[in-house]
């Protein structure tokens, strides 16, 4: 068994998969870390898989596997957990935006007693306007909703065996492994780190997959929103009530009047709460219908240590 397993989620990333060996191998080999890394193609349409079975042949602590589509990062992080044979583990990204040097200090937290060592990002690297603040917002919503602080938090953790176990156990197949490395407890450490550019390729991740990852993780971890709704329908109830004693004072003391346009205005927004409460209803019955249909997290087709 190794000491420490490194998990590497992999999506169309030909270009950093040997650099990433090449570094990570390296840094762990000169500080005496018995180690293995686990890349895991998401269903990658280029020469990703194809570059991990090549380093794979020629190191016998490269192991690797391949989606038969892509099933997304959250999939991808739990099969690379599943995989996982160390004492230890850290999930972190291929193309190295998560600085390797940063993994050693998790490593040295790890063996003075820590159980989870988050990674936290004290810069977030030159990202858009846009795309650091809808970031922003989602990280902030998310804050509020779980009560938990992920305005900065990252996936690149380090984890030890009985969190891993822990993680691998839990049942639901729609997973968020950000917060439920939160969810699990254990004795947690934070360290800090600077997003690093890539050193290949571009990211994956544009402004509407990440306002989907947005939505879907906020209906898979918490309930919130639908008492939001009911919270949303007793204002109204209570403000209609006090409406129609209003309206019915006024036309007992003969003062009714027309109100055309309140009544148009009251139709647009209680039509449009109503349109957008169905939304979220709709939101939760389709996570409600994905996990009842019990299909696995992902399928893996191809594995390096098959052949």
């Amino acid at each position: 068994m190794p000491q420490l397993s490194v998990i590497l989620p992999s999506y169309n990333e030909e270009q950093n998969i040997e650099n990433t060996y090449n570094v990570l191998s390296k840094l762990l080999t000169e500080n005496n870390i018995d180690f293995e890394l686990i890349f895991v193609s998401d269903g990658s349409r280029d020469e990703t898989y194809n570059n991990i079975c090549k380093i794979a042949e020629k190191d016998v602590r490269v192991r690797g596997c391949e989606f038969s589509r892509n099933f997304g990062k959250e999939a991808a992080i739990f099969a690379g957990l599943e995989l996982s044979r160390g004492k230890a583990t850290v999930v972190m990204d291929c193309d190295l935006q998560h600085p390797p040097a940063v993994i050693l200090e998790m490593y040295d937290e790890w063996k003075k007693g820590a159980e989870v060592v988050e990674g936290i990002k004290s810069s977030r690297g030159k990202e858009s306007a846009i795309h650091r603040f809808v970031t922003g917002i989602f990280y902030s919503i998310m804050t509020g909703l779980i009560k938990m602080d992920m305005k900065a938090s990252s996936d690149f953790k380090l984890l030890d065996r009985k969190v891993v176990d822990a993680l691998v156990e839990l049942p639901e197949k729609d997973t968020f492994f950000r917060a439920l490395s939160f969810w699990v407890g254990f004795k947690t450490v934070k360290v800090y780190y600077e997003v690093q550019e890539r050193a290949f390729g571009e990211s994956k991740w544009s402004t509407g997959s990440l306002i989907r990852y947005a939505i879907s993780n906020v209906t898979s971890f918490t309930t919130l929103p639908l008492k939001i709704v009911s919270v949303i329908g007793m204002v109204f109830v209570v403000f209609a009530i006090g409406l129609g004693i209003q309206t019915l004072v006024r036309f007992i003391m003969g003062n009714a009047f027309d109100g055309f346009t309140t009544v148009i205005l009251l139709l647009l927004i209680i039509g449009g709460l109503i349109l957008i409460s169905l939304g979220i209803i709709g939101n939760y019955l389709a996570r409600v219908y994905e996990e009842v249909k019990g299909r696995p997290r992902y399928i893996i087709s191809n594995r390096t240590d098959e052949k």
